[in-house]
């Protein structure tokens, strides 16, 4: 970590939160929003089509996500668009009316409040769409377009659909519905900066940012951030950067970005036994071979302290996303991989975020197919076990000011075996993880002397240093210090 000026400010909500995304059209259907033609719930995942889950829904299963022990929730884009993932914006002050508009914001927004729970918005501000008015007026009145410098036009006649003709404007990756936005006029850089401000007002927790490295300009994002910042002090902002992100965590940009560097070593160690290469190769971790827990825990202490500390402790911590295949199907299947995984997430530095589905063993392989449908009818299928660690660990995390507070230590790593501390001044946590096929005795170190709970079982313990805990198969053991 290179050393800062100064101290980077984040929010201190965001170091005690659990996250939960969703991905509002295939979480919940209320069917409040009529008319619609819709996909089968549960049906296989398109690109195209909807399956019609709303904002609606989302509020009527606060219940099973407060249950999980949540208190943070980050949503796929909510504003109009015409395309399922709602990543092609046509009004950015327009909830999708198919997601119940912004009156069913207004409504999840107060109810989740009320519960504790914040809600973060992600931000599209790279590129909009066809259907955005600026640039729907450029396709209708061509140069006599008042919106031209909004964009990047290149040439005449413009081929939004034609992909045998060059579209001669810039897009995202090349993709025609997905114009990019000349973020150097600066009518453009006011319309973004009032986006992000009027959802503030309007009382949302913070903005995840769509691959906001494309644009390519720190006064962009720093004037951004003191305008949030402006709204609400406590405004979470983290970027989708996947690689380094140095550049944006000095302090004056982003607070986080999505930590990666934190899902690819757990995909390669909890999942070392059963990882599906060709899965992962063709999803957004890439490929990703296996490590043992010496390599493991010289990754994620370099993963430590990559940034500020401060910085750390607000990393949104993910194992995967609605742009990797669900770690579920990424480990070949295997759900004590996943397990094992939730437990170093849940008692890791920094915020944890599942996945929704994840809590009830939802497979799914990369885009689309990461993308299905809440499994609500299928109860008597779920993941019980799986649904039941992850409460556990949530709570313990709640509970417990060292498995969110806690400085990070690996304390033993040898072949399938790993162990930690969380160290902290009201007391410490300490998690042994066995990821062979046999039962084994870790040792622990740094041990306050004194009874300890494992938040798994209930078990009590009573260590001193040098002590020892037999850990099973497949499994963890998460002590907690009374």
């Amino acid at each position: 970590m290179s050393p800062s000026q100064h101290t980077p400010l984040t929010p201190e909500w965001v170091k005690d939160a659990v996250f939960y995304q969703i991905f509002p059209d295939r979480f919940a259907r209320s069917g409040r929003e009529s008319g619609l033609r819709l996909q089968p719930w549960g049906s296989a995942p398109t690109t195209d089509g909807y399956m019609g889950g709303d904002l609606w829904g989302v509020m009527e299963r606060l219940d099973h996500i407060q249950a999980l022990g949540v208190n943070a929730i980050y949503f796929c884009p909510v504003f109009q668009s015409a395309s399922n993932h709602r990543y092609h914006t046509h009004d950015y002050f327009r909830v999708d009316p198919m997601l119940g508009g912004n009156e069913a914001l207004r409504a999840l927004i107060d109810a989740a409040h009320a519960r504790g729970i914040r809600i973060v918005l992600d931000g599209v501000f790279n590129h909009a769409s066809r259907g955005f008015f600026q640039f729907n007026d450029i396709l209708e009145q061509g140069r006599g377009s008042a919106y031209l410098d909004w964009f990047h036009i290149q040439g005449w006649p413009l081929h939004p659909y034609d992909d045998a003709q060059p579209a001669n404007y810039f897009a995202w990756w090349g993709i025609r519905a997905l114009p990019k936005f000349n973020t150097n006029h600066p009518a453009v850089r006011e319309f973004l900066w009032e986006v992000g401000e009027y959802w503030m007002r309007f009382g949302i927790d913070g903005w995840r940012l769509d691959v906001p490295n494309e644009i390519d300009d720190d006064d962009f994002w720093r004037e951004f951030r003191r305008r949030v910042k402006a709204v609400n002090p406590d405004a979470y902002i983290v970027g989708e950067i996947w690689g380094d992100a140095h550049r944006w965590l000095a302090g004056d940009q982003f607070d986080a970005v999505m930590n990666y560097h934190f899902t690819r070593p757990c995909l390669a160690f909890f999942g070392a036994r059963t990882l599906d290469h060709p899965m992962n190769e063709r999803s957004g971790t890439g490929r990703v071979d296996p490590m043992d827990a010496p390599a493991f825990a010289r990754r994620v202490e370099e993963v430590t302290r990559m940034y500020h500390p401060e910085i750390v402790r607000a990393q949104l911590n993910l194992l995967d996303s609605h742009d990797t295949a669900r770690f579920l199907t990424a480990v070949g299947g295997d759900p004590t991989a996943f397990r094992l995984a939730s437990v170093f997430q849940l008692t890791y530095v920094g915020a944890p975020c599942i996945y929704y589905g994840d809590e009830v063993g939802l497979p799914g392989g990369p885009d689309p197919d990461c993308r299905r449908a809440f499994p609500w009818e299928d109860g008597a299928n779920w993941d019980r076990q799986t649904w039941e660690l992850l409460q556990k660990l949530a709570a313990a995390r709640h509970a417990a000011p060292a498995l969110r507070r806690g400085e990070f230590r690996v304390t033993y790593a040898e072949g399938e075996a790993l162990a930690y501390v969380r160290e902290h001044a009201a007391g410490n946590a300490h998690v042994a993880i066995n990821a062979a096929l046999s039962p084994a005795r870790l040792p622990l170190s740094a041990v306050h002397p004194g009874t300890y709970r494992d938040v798994l079982t209930g078990q009590a313990h009573t260590l001193a240093e040098g002590a020892g805990v037999d850990v099973p198969a497949r499994g963890a053991v998460v002590l907690v210090q009374e």
